[in-house]
Formats: structure tokens, sequence, C-alpha cells
């Protein structure tokens, strides 16, 4: 299936590890210039040398998302070097365990700060372009924002608020022919995840606990398996009317019946 991807500019922000750096992967495999916009790191990096090692096209931004003004000069910086943005893919965040006992409102406020301010700041900055391109976003969200999971106060406050913006938004921009979805992961094996993992008392027998309550296939979803949802919806040839939605790729985990576990 060709997506008509090829020569797009795709913005994926932690687009270098997990998650985002598979549908950085997948963008650039169906011909899109990818800039990513993160925080450096190891995996960073070594992700950067072999896409210039494969002479594709990544470019990477380093910027501190929690900080608006960082944002905007990310945008800008795209502006003046691809003069162009056609899709716009929100996904950098973690887990913080910010909750409703053990944490207090200023941690609650800086956690939202640095998962969610940034989905409105890159959108915002980056919309002019998107309406020059008539171009899509895809904010990605998290089961905990239809399940809770309880001790994640502030995360589930921020996933269920990218949810809320992803309709608000699909509204807003009709006129404009932009479109905006969310993909909701659940239980995907990234190396934040795994370093999680790592900190309990058996990691593998943990493991194993979670992965008997995902009904399809008793696994893990893999982040291939996001970005396949993800990129899909970049394309406005193949997802073209396809606004507003929230999908849910996690093997039925959220949706279906525990009995089936």
């Amino acid at each position: 299936m060709d997506l008509g991807l090829k020569d797009r500019v795709i913005v994926v922000t932690g687009g270098g590890e997990g998650i985002g750096q598979a549908i950085s992967r997948l963008a650039l495999n169906e011909g899109a210039a990818v800039v990513i916009v993160s925080r450096t790191s190891q995996n960073v990096e070594d992700f950067l040398t072999e896409m210039k090692q494969q002479s594709l096209p990544c470019d990477f931004v380093e910027a501190e998302l929690g900080d608006a003004a960082q944002c905007r000069q990310a945008v800008e910086y795209i502006r003046q070097k691809h003069g162009r943005i056609d899709g716009l893919v929100n996904n950098a965040g973690s887990n913080d365990g910010i909750g409703l006992e053990k944490g207090d409102p200023e941690q609650f406020m800086e956690s939202l700060r640095q998962n969610l301010l940034h989905y409105y700041a890159m959108a915002h900055y980056a919309l002019p372009m998107l309406k020059a391109s008539r171009g899509a976003i895809v904010n990605i969200s998290s089961k905990v924002a239809l399940t809770g999971q309880g001790g994640t106060s502030a995360y589930a406050a921020a996933k269920g608020a990218q949810l809320a913006l992803t309709r608000e938004w699909a509204a807003e921009l009709l006129p404009f022919g932009i479109r905006v979805n969310a993909v909701l992961p659940a239980e995907v094996l990234t190396p934040l995840y795994r370093r999680w993992l790592d900190r309990q008392a058996d990691p593998e027998a943990a493991k194993e606990k979670i992965v008997a309550h995902i009904p399809l296939g008793k696994r893990m979803t893999e982040a291939a398996e996001i970005a396949a949802m993800t990129v899909f919806l970049l394309s406005s040839t193949q997802s073209g009317h396809t606004t507003a939605q929230h999908l849910v790729v996690d093997g039925g985990y959220t949706h279906l019946d525990r009995t089936l576990t």
C-alpha cells in the first residue's frame, strides 16, 4: 500500500526512542522526511547515526519540550530548513507516577507541563504550515486515559486531555482540511517500559503477569504496530476521511471482557 508520504515532512516528538522511533522509522521507509524533536540521548544519537548511514532524510532538533519557547524555536527551525510540515505526531512523554497521594499540586502541574503542554505548543506553532499543506495531527495517548491505573493522576489527566484536544482540534480545523486523530497504546515493551520492569523484584514474573491479561495472543503490542496505525493516519490518500478518532491498538486489553483472560 502506497501511503503517499514520499517527500512529505513529518515531525515526531520523542521520535528517537521507543514508540516514537518506530514511527520515525516507518515514516522514513514510506519516503517521508522526518524531523525528530526531543531531548538528546544515546538511543537518539544511535538512531540518527543509523539513519545517516542509510542516507535517509532524518533531521533532529534538540528541545526541552516542557518549555513552550523551545517548541516555538523548533518549529521555526523546521520552517526555515524544510519549509513545510505535512504531519505532526505528538508522542513524547512518560508515566511519572504523580498520584493523588504521592505528589503535590506543584508536581502535578509540572507533570502536565512535561506530558501535555507541548502537544498544544507544537500544534499551535505548526498550525500555519499544517494549514498550507492540509496536513494531519496524530496524538499518541494511552489506555490510562480510558481505564485509569491508580497512582498516576497527572499522567492520566494529561492523556485524557490529549483525547479531548483530539476531538476539539478535529472540529476547529475542519475548514482547513486538517485531520486530527489519536492512537492509544496499552502494554508496549519500549526501552522505558523495560526499565520499569527491571526495577521489579522479579522482572520476568512481572511481565508474564501483565501478558496473561492481554487477550489477543497473550503478548505485548509491538512498537511497530503502533507505528503502523500512526503512519496510516498521516496518509491523506489512505485515511483521508478519518478524523476525530481514538484508535486503541492493544490486543483487546482495554475493551474485551476480563473473563477472556
